[in-house]
Protein backbone atom coordinates (compact mmCIF):
# COMPACT_ATOMS: atom_id res chain seq x y z
CA UNK A 1 0.00 0.00 0.00
CA UNK A 2 1.23 3.61 -0.78
CA UNK A 3 -0.05 7.04 0.75
CA UNK A 4 -2.31 8.91 -1.12
CA UNK A 5 -1.05 11.64 -2.75
CA UNK A 6 -2.60 14.86 -1.43
CA UNK A 7 0.61 16.44 0.41
CA UNK A 8 3.50 18.41 -1.72
CA UNK A 9 6.17 17.88 0.34
CA UNK A 10 9.80 19.37 1.20
CA UNK A 11 12.16 16.63 1.16
CA UNK A 12 12.80 16.72 5.06
CA UNK A 13 12.36 14.00 7.63
CA UNK A 14 12.32 15.99 11.41
CA UNK A 15 13.49 13.43 13.94
CA UNK A 16 13.85 15.28 17.14
CA UNK A 17 12.42 19.09 18.21
CA UNK A 18 13.06 21.53 21.17
CA UNK A 19 11.54 24.75 21.66
CA UNK A 20 11.46 26.60 18.17
CA UNK A 21 14.32 24.74 16.62
CA UNK A 22 13.45 21.02 15.10
CA UNK A 23 16.33 18.41 13.64
CA UNK A 24 16.45 16.90 10.83
CA UNK A 25 17.80 12.97 9.92
CA UNK A 26 21.07 14.14 9.17
CA UNK A 27 21.33 16.56 12.41
CA UNK A 28 20.72 19.57 10.81
CA UNK A 29 19.08 22.29 12.81
CA UNK A 30 16.42 24.57 11.51
CA UNK A 31 14.20 27.21 13.03
CA UNK A 32 10.44 26.91 13.05
CA UNK A 33 8.39 29.89 13.08
CA UNK A 34 5.77 28.10 11.12
CA UNK A 35 4.86 25.54 13.92
CA UNK A 36 3.05 23.04 11.68
CA UNK A 37 0.24 25.33 11.47
CA UNK A 38 0.13 27.10 13.66
CA UNK A 39 -0.66 23.61 16.51
CA UNK A 40 3.00 24.40 18.24
CA UNK A 41 2.11 26.99 21.05
CA UNK A 42 4.55 26.46 23.83
CA UNK A 43 7.46 24.81 21.91
CA UNK A 44 7.85 21.24 20.67
CA UNK A 45 8.80 18.98 23.75
CA UNK A 46 8.35 21.20 26.36
CA UNK A 47 9.04 20.10 30.02
CA UNK A 48 5.80 20.43 31.59
CA UNK A 49 3.78 19.38 28.36
CA UNK A 50 6.04 15.65 28.61
CA UNK A 51 5.39 15.27 31.71
CA UNK A 52 1.46 16.09 31.96
CA UNK A 53 1.50 13.43 28.98
CA UNK A 54 3.28 11.02 30.83
CA UNK A 55 2.00 11.19 33.91
CA UNK A 56 -1.75 10.48 32.64
CA UNK A 57 -0.46 8.17 30.11
CA UNK A 58 0.96 5.84 33.33
CA UNK A 59 -2.80 6.01 34.76
CA UNK A 60 -5.38 5.90 32.34
CA UNK A 61 -4.76 6.90 28.51
CA UNK A 62 -8.44 6.55 26.87
CA UNK A 63 -12.29 5.62 28.04
CA UNK A 64 -15.53 7.08 26.46
CA UNK A 65 -17.67 9.57 27.62
CA UNK A 66 -19.97 7.50 29.01
CA UNK A 67 -17.81 7.95 32.04
CA UNK A 68 -17.23 11.12 34.00
CA UNK A 69 -13.48 12.50 33.02
CA UNK A 70 -12.28 15.08 36.01
CA UNK A 71 -9.73 16.24 33.29
CA UNK A 72 -12.51 17.51 31.22
CA UNK A 73 -13.77 19.92 34.23
CA UNK A 74 -10.41 20.93 35.32
CA UNK A 75 -10.05 21.88 31.68
CA UNK A 76 -13.41 23.66 31.49
CA UNK A 77 -12.42 25.52 34.43
CA UNK A 78 -9.08 26.67 33.52
CA UNK A 79 -10.06 27.43 29.94
CA UNK A 80 -12.64 29.97 31.24
CA UNK A 81 -10.36 31.52 33.73
CA UNK A 82 -7.72 32.24 31.34
CA UNK A 83 -10.09 33.12 28.01
CA UNK A 84 -12.34 35.41 30.31
CA UNK A 85 -15.46 33.25 29.60
CA UNK A 86 -16.48 31.72 33.08
CA UNK A 87 -19.75 31.48 32.30
CA UNK A 88 -19.38 29.87 29.10
CA UNK A 89 -19.73 26.16 28.82
CA UNK A 90 -17.10 23.54 27.17
CA UNK A 91 -17.81 20.66 24.25
CA UNK A 92 -14.25 19.47 23.38
CA UNK A 93 -13.89 17.48 20.16
CA UNK A 94 -10.62 17.14 17.88
CA UNK A 95 -10.47 18.81 15.35
CA UNK A 96 -10.61 22.39 13.86
CA UNK A 97 -13.43 21.36 11.38
CA UNK A 98 -15.29 19.17 13.70
CA UNK A 99 -15.18 22.70 16.08
CA UNK A 100 -16.94 24.29 13.21
CA UNK A 101 -19.24 21.44 12.73
CA UNK A 102 -20.34 21.21 15.70
CA UNK A 103 -20.87 24.94 16.02
CA UNK A 104 -22.85 25.45 13.10
CA UNK A 105 -25.09 22.31 13.65
CA UNK A 106 -25.09 23.77 17.66
CA UNK A 107 -26.81 27.11 15.78
CA UNK A 108 -29.07 25.32 13.61
CA UNK A 109 -30.65 23.37 16.40
CA UNK A 110 -30.89 27.30 18.79
CA UNK A 111 -32.85 28.73 15.67
CA UNK A 112 -34.05 26.21 13.79
CA UNK A 113 -32.56 27.91 11.03
CA UNK A 114 -30.01 27.13 7.81
CA UNK A 115 -28.55 29.58 6.23
CA UNK A 116 -24.86 30.84 7.13
CA UNK A 117 -23.06 33.73 6.34
CA UNK A 118 -19.25 33.59 5.65
CA UNK A 119 -16.36 35.37 4.17
CA UNK A 120 -14.55 35.55 0.86
CA UNK A 121 -11.30 33.96 1.63
CA UNK A 122 -12.08 32.40 4.47
CA UNK A 123 -11.02 28.69 5.58
CA UNK A 124 -12.69 26.56 8.58
CA UNK A 125 -11.84 23.14 7.74
CA UNK A 126 -12.34 20.81 5.07
CA UNK A 127 -15.75 18.49 6.67
CA UNK A 128 -19.16 18.74 5.22
CA UNK A 129 -20.34 22.03 6.49
CA UNK A 130 -16.93 23.68 7.58
CA UNK A 131 -15.78 23.52 3.91
CA UNK A 132 -18.81 24.08 2.63
CA UNK A 133 -18.50 27.57 4.90
CA UNK A 134 -14.73 27.71 2.92
CA UNK A 135 -14.12 30.23 -0.11
CA UNK A 136 -11.91 27.15 -1.84
CA UNK A 137 -14.64 25.66 -4.86
CA UNK A 138 -11.54 23.35 -5.87
CA UNK A 139 -11.61 21.81 -2.35
CA UNK A 140 -15.51 21.76 -1.98
CA UNK A 141 -16.99 17.99 -3.39
CA UNK A 142 -20.18 18.35 -4.85
CA UNK A 143 -21.47 16.52 -2.54
CA UNK A 144 -20.37 19.34 0.25
CA UNK A 145 -22.07 21.88 -1.60
CA UNK A 146 -25.30 24.25 -0.50
CA UNK A 147 -27.07 26.93 -1.07
CA UNK A 148 -27.45 28.00 2.42
CA UNK A 149 -24.46 29.04 2.72
CA UNK A 150 -23.84 32.93 1.49
CA UNK A 151 -20.28 33.93 0.84
CA UNK A 152 -20.18 38.43 1.50
CA UNK A 153 -17.20 40.68 1.63
CA UNK A 154 -14.34 40.63 4.21
CA UNK A 155 -14.39 43.67 6.15
CA UNK A 156 -17.59 45.37 4.74
CA UNK A 157 -19.80 46.52 6.63
CA UNK A 158 -22.27 48.02 4.67
CA UNK A 159 -23.01 45.11 2.38
CA UNK A 160 -23.56 42.76 5.80
CA UNK A 161 -26.19 44.97 7.05
CA UNK A 162 -27.78 45.11 3.27
CA UNK A 163 -27.79 41.33 3.25
CA UNK A 164 -28.81 41.07 6.98
CA UNK A 165 -32.23 43.62 6.15
CA UNK A 166 -32.59 41.39 3.12
CA UNK A 167 -32.47 37.72 4.81
CA UNK A 168 -31.94 38.34 8.41
CA UNK A 169 -34.58 36.84 9.93
CA UNK A 170 -33.43 33.41 7.67
CA UNK A 171 -29.79 33.73 8.92
CA UNK A 172 -28.58 31.15 11.73
CA UNK A 173 -25.23 31.66 11.82
CA UNK A 174 -22.28 34.12 10.83
CA UNK A 175 -18.91 32.47 11.06
CA UNK A 176 -16.19 34.32 10.91
CA UNK A 177 -12.14 34.09 11.52
CA UNK A 178 -10.57 37.00 13.13
CA UNK A 179 -7.87 36.55 11.56
CA UNK A 180 -8.17 34.53 8.21
CA UNK A 181 -5.06 32.39 8.27
CA UNK A 182 -4.97 30.37 5.19
CA UNK A 183 -6.65 33.49 2.81
CA UNK A 184 -3.49 35.84 3.79
CA UNK A 185 -3.39 37.00 7.30
CA UNK A 186 -6.55 39.82 7.03
CA UNK A 187 -7.39 40.97 9.65
CA UNK A 188 -10.95 41.34 10.83
CA UNK A 189 -11.90 44.98 11.78
CA UNK A 190 -13.27 46.46 14.93
CA UNK A 191 -16.34 48.15 13.39
CA UNK A 192 -16.84 45.07 11.02
CA UNK A 193 -16.89 42.62 14.33
CA UNK A 194 -18.79 45.03 16.03
CA UNK A 195 -21.26 45.26 13.21
CA UNK A 196 -21.82 41.27 13.27
CA UNK A 197 -22.60 41.16 17.34
CA UNK A 198 -25.73 43.92 16.74
CA UNK A 199 -26.54 42.27 13.38
CA UNK A 200 -26.80 38.92 15.22
CA UNK A 201 -28.57 40.03 18.00
CA UNK A 202 -30.96 42.37 16.17
CA UNK A 203 -32.01 38.96 14.48
CA UNK A 204 -31.34 36.27 17.09
CA UNK A 205 -28.69 34.50 15.09
CA UNK A 206 -25.37 33.31 16.10
CA UNK A 207 -21.79 34.64 16.25
CA UNK A 208 -19.33 31.86 15.82
CA UNK A 209 -15.58 33.38 15.97
CA UNK A 210 -13.44 30.85 14.08
CA UNK A 211 -10.52 31.10 16.41
CA UNK A 212 -8.78 27.53 15.33
CA UNK A 213 -5.91 29.22 13.94
CA UNK A 214 -5.80 33.09 15.63
CA UNK A 215 -6.95 31.67 19.07
CA UNK A 216 -5.60 30.55 22.43
CA UNK A 217 -3.24 33.97 22.62
CA UNK A 218 -1.73 34.12 19.16
CA UNK A 219 -2.94 37.36 18.71
CA UNK A 220 -1.95 38.50 21.64
CA UNK A 221 -5.36 38.24 23.08
CA UNK A 222 -6.74 35.01 24.35
CA UNK A 223 -8.77 34.91 21.07
CA UNK A 224 -8.18 37.43 18.36
CA UNK A 225 -11.85 38.94 18.49
CA UNK A 226 -11.07 40.17 21.79
CA UNK A 227 -9.26 43.18 20.27
CA UNK A 228 -12.65 44.68 19.10
CA UNK A 229 -14.36 44.63 22.01
CA UNK A 230 -16.91 42.57 21.42
CA UNK A 231 -17.72 38.47 22.55
CA UNK A 232 -19.22 35.80 20.46
CA UNK A 233 -22.04 32.95 20.75
CA UNK A 234 -19.38 30.23 19.94
CA UNK A 235 -15.74 30.10 19.91
CA UNK A 236 -14.06 27.18 17.92
CA UNK A 237 -10.67 25.91 18.96
CA UNK A 238 -7.79 23.46 17.84
CA UNK A 239 -4.15 24.48 16.37
CA UNK A 240 -2.63 25.20 19.53
CA UNK A 241 -4.92 24.18 22.41
CA UNK A 242 -3.00 20.85 22.16
CA UNK A 243 0.88 21.65 20.66
CA UNK A 244 0.35 18.79 18.88
CA UNK A 245 -1.86 16.35 20.49
CA UNK A 246 -5.15 16.09 18.96
CA UNK A 247 -7.52 18.31 20.90
CA UNK A 248 -10.41 20.98 20.06
CA UNK A 249 -13.50 22.30 21.12
CA UNK A 250 -15.88 24.86 21.52
CA UNK A 251 -16.73 27.35 23.79
CA UNK A 252 -20.52 27.88 24.39
CA UNK A 253 -22.94 30.79 25.53
CA UNK A 254 -25.07 30.40 28.45
CA UNK A 255 -27.80 30.82 26.41
CA UNK A 256 -27.52 27.88 24.16
CA UNK A 257 -28.42 25.04 25.82
CA UNK A 258 -27.69 21.44 26.05
CA UNK A 259 -29.69 18.21 25.80
CA UNK A 260 -28.27 14.55 25.82
CA UNK A 261 -27.50 13.27 22.43
CA UNK A 262 -27.28 17.22 20.49
CA UNK A 263 -23.62 16.32 20.20
CA UNK A 264 -21.19 13.77 20.60
CA UNK A 265 -17.99 12.07 19.77
CA UNK A 266 -16.00 9.40 20.86
CA UNK A 267 -11.81 10.61 21.36
CA UNK A 268 -13.09 14.07 22.19
CA UNK A 269 -11.70 15.44 25.64
CA UNK A 270 -10.31 11.98 26.20
CA UNK A 271 -7.99 11.84 29.04
CA UNK A 272 -4.63 12.27 26.89
CA UNK A 273 -6.08 15.15 25.38
CA UNK A 274 -7.19 16.89 28.43
CA UNK A 275 -3.67 16.32 30.08
CA UNK A 276 -2.39 17.66 26.83
CA UNK A 277 -4.75 21.07 27.05
CA UNK A 278 -4.54 21.84 30.20
CA UNK A 279 0.05 21.77 29.87
CA UNK A 280 -0.87 23.98 27.10
CA UNK A 281 -2.63 26.39 28.67
CA UNK A 282 -0.80 26.19 32.38
CA UNK A 283 2.21 27.32 30.70
CA UNK A 284 0.52 29.64 29.11
CA UNK A 285 -0.29 31.34 32.19
CA UNK A 286 2.46 31.02 34.45
CA UNK A 287 5.17 32.10 31.94
CA UNK A 288 2.75 35.02 30.30
CA UNK A 289 2.70 33.64 26.98
CA UNK A 290 -0.44 36.09 25.87
CA UNK A 291 1.28 39.19 26.80
CA UNK A 292 4.71 37.97 25.18
CA UNK A 293 2.91 37.23 21.93
CA UNK A 294 1.59 41.03 22.11
CA UNK A 295 5.24 42.32 22.74
CA UNK A 296 7.61 40.04 20.91
CA UNK A 297 5.00 40.73 17.75
CA UNK A 298 4.77 44.03 17.94
CA UNK A 299 8.36 44.44 17.99
CA UNK A 300 8.78 41.94 15.01
CA UNK A 301 5.80 44.33 12.98
CA UNK A 302 7.50 47.27 13.59
CA UNK A 303 10.88 46.37 11.68
CA UNK A 304 9.16 43.79 9.17
CA UNK A 305 7.51 46.96 8.24
CA UNK A 306 11.04 49.09 7.77
CA UNK A 307 11.71 46.59 4.68
CA UNK A 308 10.97 48.63 1.13
CA UNK A 309 10.54 44.96 -0.30
CA UNK A 310 7.48 43.79 1.51
CA UNK A 311 4.48 45.44 0.10
CA UNK A 312 2.15 45.02 3.42
CA UNK A 313 2.98 43.23 6.57
CA UNK A 314 0.06 42.06 8.49
CA UNK A 315 -1.63 40.81 11.79
CA UNK A 316 -1.44 40.79 15.34
CA UNK A 317 0.76 38.96 17.71
CA UNK A 318 2.61 36.44 16.79
CA UNK A 319 0.24 36.00 13.35
CA UNK A 320 2.05 37.78 11.14
CA UNK A 321 1.72 37.72 7.41
CA UNK A 322 4.00 39.45 4.84
CA UNK A 323 2.67 40.52 1.74
CA UNK A 324 4.79 40.37 -1.37
CA UNK A 325 5.70 40.72 -4.97
CA UNK A 326 5.87 38.54 -7.70
CA UNK A 327 9.74 38.65 -7.68
CA UNK A 328 9.28 37.26 -4.60
CA UNK A 329 7.85 34.15 -4.94
CA UNK A 330 10.73 31.90 -4.02
CA UNK A 331 11.50 33.66 -0.56
CA UNK A 332 9.79 30.47 1.28
CA UNK A 333 12.06 28.28 -0.42
CA UNK A 334 15.11 30.11 -0.32
CA UNK A 335 14.43 31.16 3.31
CA UNK A 336 13.84 27.14 3.81
CA UNK A 337 16.85 25.92 1.65
CA UNK A 338 19.73 28.87 2.16
CA UNK A 339 18.39 29.76 6.17
CA UNK A 340 16.91 26.60 7.07
CA UNK A 341 13.96 28.48 8.63
CA UNK A 342 10.90 26.86 8.07
CA UNK A 343 7.77 29.90 7.31
CA UNK A 344 4.00 29.28 6.12
CA UNK A 345 2.81 30.99 3.12
CA UNK A 346 -0.92 31.88 1.41
CA UNK A 347 -1.11 32.31 -2.59
CA UNK A 348 0.34 33.92 -4.21
CA UNK A 349 2.85 35.33 -2.41
CA UNK A 350 2.39 35.77 1.25
CA UNK A 351 4.94 34.82 3.99
CA UNK A 352 2.43 33.52 6.98
CA UNK A 353 4.73 33.67 10.63
CA UNK A 354 2.87 31.47 13.04
CA UNK A 355 5.73 30.33 15.58
CA UNK A 356 5.43 29.37 19.34
CA UNK A 357 4.38 31.63 21.67
CA UNK A 358 7.06 31.94 23.51
CA UNK A 359 9.47 32.41 20.84
CA UNK A 360 12.72 34.60 21.82
CA UNK A 361 13.34 37.89 20.27
CA UNK A 362 16.79 36.26 18.80
CA UNK A 363 14.93 34.32 16.94
CA UNK A 364 12.77 37.10 15.72
CA UNK A 365 15.89 38.50 14.89
CA UNK A 366 17.55 35.60 13.01
CA UNK A 367 14.41 35.45 10.50
CA UNK A 368 15.25 39.56 10.37
CA UNK A 369 18.65 39.38 9.05
CA UNK A 370 17.91 36.35 6.89
CA UNK A 371 15.81 39.03 5.22
CA UNK A 372 18.03 41.47 4.95
CA UNK A 373 20.38 38.82 3.29
CA UNK A 374 17.70 37.48 0.90
CA UNK A 375 16.98 41.40 -0.66
CA UNK A 376 20.19 42.62 -0.11
CA UNK A 377 21.03 39.69 -2.69
CA UNK A 378 18.30 40.32 -5.51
Amino acid sequence: MQLFDVYPLNDITITEARGSRVYDDKGQEYLDLYGGHAVISIGHTHPHYIQRLTSQLGKVGFYSNSVRIPGQVELARLLGEVSGREDYQLFLCNSGAEANENALKLASFYNGRKKIVAFRKSFHGRTSLAVAATDNPSIVAPVNATADIVFLPFNDVETLETFFAKEGSQVSSVIIEGIQGVGGINVASTAFLQAIRRLCDQYDAIFIADSVQCGYGRSGKFYSHDHSGVSADIYSMAKGMGNGFPVAGISIAPKLHPKYGMLGTTFGGNHLACAAALAVLEVIAKDGLIAHAAKLGAYWMEELRKFKQIKEVRGEGLMIGLDLGDEWKDLKKNLLAKHRIFTGESKPNVIRLLPALNLEQADADRFLEALHTEFKNS
